[in-house]
Parts: C-alpha cells; structure tokens; sequence
C-alpha cells in the first residue's frame, strides 16, 4: 500500500516537472528562434515618406526595430548618421527596412540639363525653331523675354493689321531639350542646331494661358534678357507703320 502510494506521488511530481518544463520551453521558443537567426537594429518606415523629403526630417517617422539578420535587404540603415543632405529617392511606405539607396543627393533628382522649379511657379513647354530662340544658345537657368506676334485681330483698333509685342520680361528657363542633334561642325567653324527645339519655362496660371494661347494662334520670339537688363515699361505693340522710324 506503502509503495503504491510513493509510486503516484513520484508519477505526479513527473508530470509538474514536465508540464514546467514545456510551458518553459515554449516561453522561450520565440527568443530562441530569434537568437538562431541573429537578430539585428533596423531602421523602419512608420509613416509614409514623399519623394524629395529631406533626412533631416524623416526621423519622426522612422523607428528601429529587431529583425532575423536573413530578412534584412543589403545596405539597410540602422541610425541616419552621417545622411545629412540627402533627400528620399522615392516614396517610402510604411513597413520597408529603410536601405541607404533609397536616401541619395538631391541634384541626382532632377533631370540632367534641367534646373529647379521655383517655388509658387508651374512649368509650360513650347517649341520653336533655333532663330526664334536665340540660335538655341540658351540654355537652362537662363532668363529670356517672350514676344507674341500675331498675323491679324490682336489689336482692338486695328483689326486685320499684323502685331509684336514683348509680353514678359526676365522669365526663367528650366529645361531645352533639341529634337534633333547639332550636326558636326567644320573645322574651324560652329555648330548650328537644327531642327524643332522644346523650351520649358516658369510662370504663373496666368501667363501659363497667354503663352499657351501664343503658341497655338500665333508665334513666340525668345531674347536673351539677363538680369540685368533694362525694362521699357509699359509695353507697347508694334505694328508696321511703326517699324520705319
């Protein structure tokens, strides 16, 4: 009786020990598992990021996190030390592993022979042959004067007479683009461009409209204005009793 009674103790003592021993090891199952792949300090996306943003301000919404060393993209960051200027190279979602690819000098953005837009201003293309733009010597970063001339009904008193008048003063060029290359030149002798060439400026809505309307009912002259040339204000329309002197 004696012994059938150690007998059942010692069999519910084994089962304590067991029952302890695999709560323990599944306690511990997702720490081992974690530790066989080498656990490693990311840094993650929690908030959306546009494209363009700067690092500097991209801290917020980043976050470390651990992660299997065998799930981490080559290249990804685990502080933003060391970035400082450097800007999103595409939008970044939520979730991904921030890699040190994706953070890259802004200059990099933008497309090669094209400057910034300025702030507030939108960007309209027009072509023109090269003789009404200079020869096509002008480049981006430029500023220009545009001219309208219309064949007839641009002037209320003058109706059917042909007209030119400069319509903008100092506007910046931000992007040429030529439609067929310059061919070699001679020797001793220049290029000349050839062919219809793209011209991209910055203006507001509303000369936007006027230059839109140029290009679809008349022509568009370009000059090479500078910064520092002279204004004649206010612009008066030319017609041709007023070419001769």
């Amino acid at each position: 009786m004696k012994s059938r009674l150690l007998g059942g103790v010692a069999a519910v003592v084994l089962a304590l020990i067991g029952a302890v021993l695999v709560f323990s090891y599944a306690a511990n199952a997702d720490a081992r598992a974690m530790a066989d792949l080498q656990p490693t300090d990311v840094l993650v996306v929690r908030k959306a990021i546009p494209a363009g943003t700067a690092v500097e301000k991209i801290s917020d919404s980043v976050a470390l996190e651990k992660r299997p060393a065998g799930s981490v993209p080559s290249g990804t960051l685990s502080t933003l030390d060391g970035l400082t200027g450097t800007v999103a190279a595409a939008d970044l979602v939520p979730g991904e592993a921030l890699v040190g690819q994706r953070l890259v000098d802004p200059k990099t953005l933008q497309t090669p022979g094209s400057i910034p837009i300025p702030k507030g201003l939108q960007e309209v293309t027009f072509a023109l042959e090269p003789q009404r733009m200079i020869g096509g010597t002008i480049s981006a970063g430029s500023t220009v004067g545009i001219f309208a001339s219309f064949d007839k009904d641009a002037l209320e008193k003058h109706p059917g007479e042909e007209s030119t008048q400069r319509v903008f003063h100092k506007v910046l060029v931000t992007r040429l683009q030529r439609a067929d290359p310059a061919t070699e030149p001679a020797q001793g002798s220049q290029a000349l461009p050839t062919g219809t060439m793209l011209v991209t400026v910055a203006v507001n809505d509303q000369a936007a409209s006027k230059i839109v309307f140029t290009a679809e009912f008349g022509h568009i002259w370009l000059t090479n204005e500078p910064k520092d040339a002279k204004e004649d204000n206010p612009p008066k329309p030319v017609r041709i009793t007023e070419v001769y002197p």
